[in-house]
Parts: structure tokens; C-alpha cells; sequence
């Protein structure tokens, strides 16, 4: 089993410009393979694609008419041709579009190593990768056996800060059982709710850090308008880019901080559950709702079904994905429907056997049903 662990690198001058480089030369040897397969199918478009290997042999040749690929990490350069013929066998497949000319525009650029070298030093604050030496880092996740190290992947995102994710095969992960099950209803004012009562209140990131994008967004606007009055390209506008890296620094402070609670909430869901039921939603028709579509697409429930269902796989332990009809309408105890109810509504009593329930632990507790077998009905 493969495992991907997240960090941040800290280069030096040198390191960044050399990084700078190879996501440039990637780039580079992206978009000429692609171009010279677009016209290679123009000239005859009954000729079969070039193999990887071929590509590879083509590569080889390029590095002889541009020395300067020469200067970066080999193995960056030949993943690019892999990632490439990899898209076009997925586009024939149907499964992805074709493969586009990448732009140096785009702020996010990240290239892939596969060398045997890569490793960290005894307490994992450096990092050794080809061509770059050992860079500063600081990882997600503490004894990383350097015998397992497949892949890195060194990315720059919009704030200009250097991030790596590494590639590890582990041993079997399962966790000891539990014989517990348990239903989770999603909702706004808390994220989660379980079928055991236990409640995980929602972090509004979106409205904490509301007024500090406001501030630099409206900042951020005026400079793009003043940069293009003056004739400036904006990527050599000072004033524009640094209002654009505040802007991106507290989008990506916002994006992990919301993962790292999500992954805390599901990691603790599948330590101690054996059988997960989680119901499943359709964001896509719910934030049509004008007046809740940003504090729905804040919530990120599709991300905290993503990370349930690849830890409940990694860690030997169940998940059920249930169908929420009237979840929130049927008594968990009883089974009596008690119809549709306002969103203000918070509790209600069974008019049938006179239970008072919370409505989202009570719909819960019907998701636990549900994926567990039990029918709502009477």
C-alpha cells in the first residue's frame, strides 16, 4: 500500500531559482510533445501515437538540441512525457480531455522526481532531492522510512511558498476493531452529527476571514487597474503581486486549515468506528440556494466523504454511502413519519410514541439504520 505525506519546503535562493527552472523545463518538454504530436496526426492522422518509449528516445535527442534541459532534474523531464502519454491514453479512454498547451502564466506549477536519492536526514528536517541537495522541510507526519520512498512531488502554489508531497510504500495499517457502527448527518451549523449524540460544530472560515479579503481583494482590483492604465504587465506589477500573494496566502490558510479539522474529524470516526453510514449529498443542487450556497461550499462535505472513504480503506473499516430521503422525518425510534419541517426547527416530539428528538441526531440515527439494513418504515 502507497501513502502520500504532505509538506512544506523551505529553499534557498539558489534552490528557488533552480526549482523555478524545472518547472519551466517541464513545461517546456510538455507543451514541444504535444506539438509535435498535434502535427504529427495532421500530417497523417491514421498513424498510431508514439509509445512512451519512443517519446523517451525523442526526448533525448531534444536534450541534445537544447543543452539547457541539462540543467534540472532528469527524471522531472521524463515524467512530464509519462504524465503526457498517460493523458492521452485516458483521453482515448474517455476518461479526460485532451491535453492542453500548459501556460507560464498559471501561478500553481509542480513537477514530479522519481529518484532512488530522495530521503531525510536523521530528524527529518531536511530533505535531500536530486539536483536541489538537501532543502529545509517540515512534514506532515513524523518517521518516515526513507526505504519506502517512491516519488516527490514539489509544488509552487499561488502564494509563492514550496510544497512536496512524498510517496511511501507502508505495511498493512488495520486498525484494531471495535464492533461499533455509527450514522453522520451533515448540516451548517455543525459539520458533523453523529448517531452517538456527539456534535462537530462547523468553522464559518469563510466568515472569519471575510473582512481581510475584503480588504486586500478591493486592493488587489484597484492595483490590476492601475497596473494596465500605466501599460505594466501584471506579472512585473510589485504593487499588484503583493496584493495578489496576501490575497492567496489567506485563500491557502483558510484551505488548510479546514483540511486539517477534516482530517482530525475523520481520523477520530475511523479509530473509533467500525462501520461508517454517511449520507449523500448533492451539493451541486443545493447551492442553488442563493442565500446558503457559501456556507454550504464552505462545509466541503465532499472533501470529508473523499478523506472517509480512502481512510476507511487504508485502515481496514467500513463506509456506506445512504440515500437521505426522509431521514429527517421519520422517528428514529418508532419509525411514525412526522412529516417535513422548517429549518428552524430544531427538535420535535413523535406524535406517536412521544420521543423528543434533535433532528439531526435523529436523522443520524436513521442513516445508521439505513446502512445497516434496518427499513424506516413502520
Amino acid at each position: 500500500m502507497y501513502k502520500g505525506i504532505e509538506g512544506k519546503i523551505y529553499p534557498n535562493k539558489d534552490q528557488q531559482v533552480l526549482i523555478n527552472q524545472t518547472f519551466g523545463h517541464s513545461r517546456f518538454v510538455w507543451n514541444q510533445m504535444l506539438g509535435m504530436l498535434n502535427a504529427r496526426y495532421e500530417n497523417n492522422p491514421d498513424l498510431n501515437i508514439l509509445s512512451f518509449n519512443k517519446l523517451s528516445s525523442l526526448l533525448t535527442q531534444m536534450k541534445k538540441e537544447y543543452l539547457w534541459l541539462k540543467d534540472v532534474d532528469s527524471k522531472a523531464l521524463q515524467n512530464s512525457v509519462k504524465t503526457l502519454r498517460e493523458t492521452f491514453d485516458r483521453f482515448f479512454k474517455k476518461q479526460s480531455n485532451y491535453p492542453r498547451f500548459k501556460s507560464g502564466k498559471i501561478h500553481k506549477q509542480s513537477y514530479k522526481t522519481l529518484e532512488r536519492t530522495i530521503r531525510f536526514n536523521s530528524n527529518q528536517r531536511y530533505i535531500k532531492l536530486p539536483k536541489l541537495g538537501w532543502v529545509k522541510c517540515r512534514m506532515s507526519l513524523n518517521h518516515i522510512n526513507n526505504d519506502g520512498i517512491k516519488s516527490a512531488t514539489i509544488t509552487r502554489k499561488s502564494n509563492n511558498n514550496c510544497y512536496i508531497s512524498v510517496l511511501v510504500e507502508v505495511e498493512n495499517q488495520d486498525l484494531s476493531k471495535t464492533d461499533k457502527a455509527v450514522g453522520i448527518d451533515l448540516g451548517l451549523t455543525d459539520l458533523a452529527i453523529t448517531s452517538d449524540g456527539v456534535k462537530y460544530p462547523s468553522l464559518y472560515l469563510h466568515k472569519k476571514y471575510k473582512k481581510q479579503l475584503y480588504y486586500w481583494e478591493r486592493r488587489l482590483a484597484r492595483r490590476r487597474i492601475q497596473a494596465k492604465k500605466e501599460g505594466k504587465d501584471l506579472r512585473r506589477a510589485k504593487n499588484y503581486q503583493k496584493a495578489r500573494i496576501q490575497v492567496a496566502k489567506l485563500h491557502q490558510k483558510i484551505k488548510d486549515t479546514r483540511k486539517d479539522y477534516l482530517h482530525k474529524i475523520t481520523t477520530e470516526l475511523v479509530e473509533n468506528y467500525d462501520v461508517i453510514c454517511i449520507e449523500e449529498l448533492k451539493t451541486s443542487n443545493m447551492i442553488k440556494n442563493h442565500n446558503l450556497a457559501q456556507s454550504i461550499a464552505s462545509q466541503s462535505w465532499r472533501m470529508f466523504r473523499t478523506l472517509l472513504e480512502y481512510k476507511n480503506l487504508a485502515y481496514g473499516k467500513e463506509l456506506v454511502i445512504v440515500n437521505p430521503y426522509k431521514t429527517s422525518q421519520i422517528c428514529s425510534s418508532c419509525g411514525a413519519e412526522t412529516g417535513k419541517k422548517p429549518l428552524h426547527i430544531r427538535e420535535f416530539t413523535c406524535p406517536k410514541c412521544n420521543i423528543r428528538h434533535d433532528r439531526d441526531i435523529n436523522a443520524s440515527k436513521n442513516i445508521r439504520n439505513i446502512g445497516l439494513g434496518t427499513s424506516l418504515s413502520q
